[in-house]
């Protein structure tokens, strides 16, 4: 592990250094989000926190199993007594005594009041919220793929316009110098030109930093430098609409899944809390025995006796526990309930941001290409009328600089609708691994949950738990009807107010 730290470390090290020196391999956005799917470690140790986080169900069936343990137990007394100084003088002397006793205990949950069936509820609602947390950081990380991605392509394309300009600035200062030694143009022309070639070398290192930081970024979130990527292949399932875009948010955003499991969760503790005032039953027995001598212990098993019973445990007082408990589990319900809501404003405003963020980039790039295409005819023609002397240095100059600038803003733009792009599906829900590459084989974390659920099972655990239930306290949903109106309206008015294309 220590040795794979130090070649990433290595790696991005390389990247800043080098900055535009890439390998020899060609990679593709499908490659780039395969390998962090298996090895970013943002993804792994969630995926580590979710395996963890089953264990919590075999803990709380664990309240269905009997308990069995093994009491051993030794003593030794010894006693001095003094001799008396009065008549009738009596001598002292020394007693001494041992004992060991042995004994195996066996208990049985036979009805908690539902204390260990709504455990196991809340239990598997954390589970299934843990899931969506995982989801929510898978969707991240592959976002965070993409977003690095496009920047290499932007940056690299940048860097490419860059160099492009100081070729074309160097022509023109030598043009320039020329034409001044013959007398055509005055020094003053001579000096605009070398103050763009400057500021064009400039923006080169400016460019190459850039690009080092993006592909520094990139190596980080990937596994490994990028070389020569491909072009950015077509997200699918990007929708046209924002209505439908918006609907399928509310149900498949991870945020509002995991509150509202969590939520669930909440409901489960506040009736396991409830549970406490009432009786438990529980079924015990021992088997085992004692010796009063040390030296005859293994006679033990001669003096031994066989218990069994049941116990019945009726709380009538707790001095408030019991009651401070469900207060608590009530206002925590109520807080789960109120993340609720607000992850579904959360989702409403990434939904609604991602998708005016890909209307407006959509809209600068069609007018960056259309800018591209003119500036260029633009530039051509200064040049040409500038060697008859129609135009000045000056005027080939600026009509360069807004050609470079419009396919600067080009190359953005094209990288921020993409990126836009991967947002509004990161906001859907819709930006899993599988969703991006068919290909890719998912990582299943309920395969782990099936594996460890029945651990240390017994054939009576299905009876217990359906015993346990038997009046026990119900689970109420939180009533939301009060905010189902809050909540429409909300969304209404972002409808409405919606770009469209």
């Amino acid at each position: 592990m220590l040795k794979r730290s130090r070649a990433l470390t290595s790696v991005a090290v390389i990247a800043v250094i080098a900055g535009i020196g890439a390998p020899a391999w060609a990679d593709t956005l499908q490659e780039a989000i395969a390998l962090a799917y298996r090895t970013n470690p943002s993804l792994l140790a969630q995926r580590a926190n979710q395996r963890a986080l089953d264990e919590s169900i075999v803990q709380a069936r664990a309240g269905l199993r009997p308990t069995l343990d093994v009491t051993l137990s030794g003593s030794y007394t010894r006693t001095d007594s003094p001799v008396t100084g009065t008549p009738p003088f009596t001598s002292g002397g020394v007693d001494d005594s041992d004992s060991a006793s042995a004994s195996i205990g066996l208990g049985q949950n036979i009805w908690t009041g539902g204390r260990v069936a709504h455990a196991i509820t809340a239990a598997e609602a954390d589970i299934l919220a843990g899931r969506e947390n995982l989801r929510d950081i898978e969707q991240s990380v592959l976002a965070l793929v993409i977003q690095s991605y496009a920047d290499v392509i932007r940056d690299t394309e940048i860097l490419r316009i860059r160099e492009a300009n100081l070729t074309v600035l160097r022509r023109q200062l030598d043009e320039s110098t020329a034409r001044f030694e013959v007398g055509e143009i005055t020094r003053t022309d001579v000096a605009q030109s070398e103050a763009r070639l400057a500021q064009s070398e400039a923006d080169l290192a400016n460019a190459r930093a850039q690009l080092s930081v993006s592909r520094a970024a990139y190596a980080a979130v990937v596994g490994q430098t990028p070389g020569d990527l491909a072009p950015m292949p077509v997200l699918p399932g990007v929708p046209s609409d924002f209505d439908a875009a918006l609907d399928v948010a509310l149900v498949d955003n991870p945020g509002v899944r995991a509150a509202t499991y969590t939520l669930q969760a909440a409901e489960a503790n506040v009736a396991a809390a409830k549970a406490e005032f009432l009786p438990s039953l529980r079924a015990t027995a021992s088997y085992g025995g004692s010796n009063a001598d040390f030296d005859r212990i293994g006679d033990i098993g001669d003096n031994t006796r066989l218990t069994a019973g049941a116990t019945l445990s009726v709380p009538l007082f707790t001095g408030g526990l019991n009651s401070s408990r469900v207060a608590q589990a009530l206002e925590r319900s109520n807080a789960a309930q109120i993340s609720v809501e607000g992850e579904r404003r959360n989702t409403l405003q990434a939904v609604s941001s991602a998708y005016a963020q890909s209307i407006s980039a959509r809209a600068t790039l069609q007018a960056g290409q259309e800018a591209v295409r003119a500036a260029t005819v633009a530039a051509e023609g200064v040049r040409q009328e500038a060697q008859v002397g129609l135009r000045t240095t000056l005027d080939v100059l600026n009509q360069e600089l807004e050609l470079r600038n419009a396919e600067v803003t080009l190359a953005s733009a094209q990288r921020n609708e993409y990126v836009a792009q991967a947002n509004l599906l990161a906001a859907m829900g819709r930006l899993e691994g599988p969703d991006l590459d068919p290909t890719l084989t998912a990582y299943d974390p309920a395969a782990n949950y099936q594996r460890v659920r029945n651990r240390g099972a017994l054939p009576w655990d299905g009876v217990v738990e359906t015993l346990d239930r038997v009046a026990a306290p119900r689970i109420t949903p939180a009533a939301d009807a009060e905010d189902a109106p809050v909540d429409a309206q909300l969304k209404s008015e972002i409808v409405r107010t919606a770009p469209r294309d």
